[in-house]
């Protein structure tokens, strides 16, 4: 079994890695290994952002394979925002429920037809402060006019797929990582870590 340290404290973000990885990766987090200080996402690309958080992790962990995802919500009729800020979008300290009361609100006007969206991941997987390699999925879709579902975390209530008549919170988990874009991401992730020697 191969253990890999997912560079967030994000508990639900590291559950869906695990689930997604499958039972061949033992899979941490920040929160079961230490506390390192936050790592400020000062770069305007989700390629960047992951970079950051695991180059940074990995040299503070030399023993440890790091992955590390940003990823976020791109809005056609928003110019792309909130993007790169997505988590952040209604400030600094915004609950999910906060961010989404900002963009249901400033889409309010938006007719059905020009709700198009799509959730975008980066991964990176380093170790001993290098990049191993990185890791992009999407998936296309459009925002739903009110929140529906208690499942997953993040824009997961708004998000309708492509295809799809249930947003991601509707769905449950396992329907979810069949399609998600972190789900993208992770499967080109698995693929490459099988090939290497760790």
């Amino acid at each position: 079994m191969l253990s890999l340290l997912v560079a967030t404290h994000n508990r639900g973000k590291a559950i869906e890695f695990s689930a997604m990885l499958g039972g061949q990766f033992a899979v941490s987090h920040l929160a079961d290994t230490l506390d390192l200080p936050p790592i400020e996402e000062t770069e305007d690309t989700f390629a960047g952002n992951a970079a950051l958080k695991a180059l940074a992790v990995s040299r503070a962990l030399p023993d440890a394979l790091v992955v590390a995802d940003d990823s976020g919500l791109e809005v056609a009729a928003l110019g792309g925002a909130p993007g790169v800020r997505s988590a952040r979008y209604a400030g600094d300290n915004a609950s999910d429920a906060d961010n989404i009361a900002k963009l249901l609100l400033e889409l309010a006007r938006v007719p059905e037809g020009d709700r198009s969206a799509r959730f975008c991941c980066v991964l990176v997987l380093a170790q001993e402060g290098r990049t191993l390699a990185s890791f992009c999925g999407t998936v296309e879709g459009s925002i739903a006019h009110a929140s529906k579902g208690a499942h997953g975390f993040g824009y997961d209530p708004v998000f309708i797929p492509v295809g799809q008549t249930h947003t991601f919170a509707e769905m449950g988990d396992d329907a979810k990582s069949r399609i998600s874009h972190r789900a993208a991401a992770v499967r080109q992730l698995r693929t490459y870590i099988k090939t290497c020697r760790f």
